[in-house]
């Protein structure tokens, strides 16, 4: 009986410390999970939606850290020497997403590459850069002549737009 306590006591250290090397592995902050757009589990229900900046989003994962909700992007590349600025301005996008929903303003949004995770700090100045950059593209929307602005023929290839635009690739 003594052998059989020791042996499931064993099992249970075994179990926690592999489960804390997966929490590790995963990127995500200590805290827990409250969302997530993976797997099958606690899925959010609809997107996010600010109606004051028009903008709709839904993380990969929310995670509770104390009182503040950290919004947590997943991409399956790896992780470049910088993260790169379109991923860090659709992190503050959920990071605006979720002050605007919850009423929080989360301090930080985590980007998760295979290899490496960065913490965003959300500060004020990437705010007021998604702001404009939303303007701009919201501006383009409107313009009939807005011009490409990239050089990417994969990216002209996976476009909506490629069958009626002029300047395609």
């Amino acid at each position: 009986m003594l052998s059989l306590a020791l042996l499931l006591i064993l099992l249970g250290v075994l179990l926690l410390w592999l489960a804390r090397r997966l929490r590790v592995r995963s990127g995500l902050p200590r805290g827990r999970v409250i969302a997530a757009d993976v797997g099958a589990w606690q899925r959010l229900d609809r997107p996010l939606f600010s109606r004051r900046h028009r903008l709709t989003g839904r993380p990969d994962y929310i995670v509770a850290d104390g009182a503040d909700l950290i919004p947590v992007e997943v991409k399956s590349a790896r992780a470049p020497a910088h993260p790169r600025p379109s991923h860090v301005l659709q992190l503050a996008a959920y990071c605006l997403l979720v002050a605007e929903t919850s009423g929080r303003r989360p301090p930080y949004g985590i980007l998760r590459y295979a290899d490496r995770t960065f913490q965003i700090p959300y500060t004020p100045e990437l705010e007021e850069q998604l702001l404009a950059i939303l303007d701009d593209m919201r501006d383009d929307l409107l313009a009939e002549d807005a011009p490409r602005r990239h050089n990417d023929p994969r990216r002209c290839a996976a476009c909506g737009y490629r069958e009626v635009c002029d300047e395609a690739l």
